[in-house]
């Protein structure tokens, strides 16, 4: 039950340790508290497991990405703290689990942009969640998203400065018109960007002190690394870099090593997403 100082995204932490009391009041932008992560992914066992889930030439082949949103929503669902966001001071639990990526309609310089939202439930697997990347890749492909049509009818407003304080008050309150936000990527518990697919390495994204996402994660160039046992002998393998830019402010260090371990875990066991979300994983 919605509660005072509840937002409609988000619910008031209202028991809270002093450090992430304060916090939020001596560095209150976001982009003021990032922290960088980088995990360097061997493909070995998810190029296996994609063989097997494509063997009967599906529609629609499952592909790394679609792997990786599977993996970081599980990660998010296990882990909720990192379904936290400041905002006004203060920090909250968010309503829902969902990630966000940006679909170019056409590889081209002209080629448009739209932005691409999926929300996630304890019951969804990496099916459910392949079925939901398709569903919106192939509208944005054809349409536009309900927050490009809003910002097409913003763009056309006169006194944009005094329009640009309104929305950021707006925004910060979490009062925002629902059709705005309705695909913001920035208001999601997690960002992707899949810029390997831009034949480019992945860099370490920016946050926003716009919005409500606390996570981005960017996806590098799929390409031979060097890998190294025990015993400092080297083996050359199929990988990908994930860069991923965490506000520090929502967690703690133990927190968020343990829940890289978790991403880490998920991706070098791909079958585990078979399993729902809510199902729990065994770091040990």
């Amino acid at each position: 039950m919605k509660r005072f100082g509840d937002r409609r995204d988000g619910k008031l932490i209202r028991k809270i340790d002093s450090m992430h009391y304060i916090m939020p009041l001596i560095y209150p932008n976001r982009c003021d508290n990032e922290a960088f992560f980088r995990a360097t992914i061997d493909l070995t066992a998810i190029d296996e497991y994609l063989k097997k889930k494509n063997e009967n030439n599906p529609e629609y082949p499952y592909k790394l990405f679609q792997v990786i949103v599977a993996a970081a929503l599980k990660t998010i669902t296990l882990r909720p703290q990192m379904n936290r966001f400041i905002c006004n001071n203060n920090l909250y639990q968010r309503n829902h689990v969902n990630a966000a990526f940006t679909v170019k309609k056409v590889f081209s310089d002209e080629g448009g942009e739209t932005l691409a939202r999926i929300e996630c439930t304890a019951e969804d697997t990496l099916e459910s969640i392949h079925d939901k990347v398709f569903k919106q890749v192939s509208f944005c492909k054809k349409h536009n998203d309900q927050s490009t049509d809003a910002m097409d009818v913003v763009q056309k407003l006169p006194f944009k400065h005094a329009i640009g304080s309104v929305v950021r008050f707006l925004d910060r309150h979490g009062w925002m018109p629902a059709p705005v936000v309705a695909t913001d990527p920035y208001t999601c518990s997690i960002v992707l960007a899949n810029i390997g697919s831009l034949k480019i390495d992945a860099p370490f994204h920016h946050l926003t002190n716009w919005g409500t996402t606390s996570i981005f994660c960017s996806v590098g160039l799929i390409k031979k690394r060097p890998f190294f046992d025990e015993e400092g002998n080297v083996t050359m393998k199929n990988s990908v870099e994930l860069d991923l830019t965490i506000d520090e402010r929502i967690a703690d260090g133990y927190y968020y090593s343990k829940t890289l371990r978790l991403l880490e875990k998920l991706l070098n066991n791909p079958e585990l997403l078979d399993q729902p979300f809510g199902t729990p994983v065994d770091l040990e």
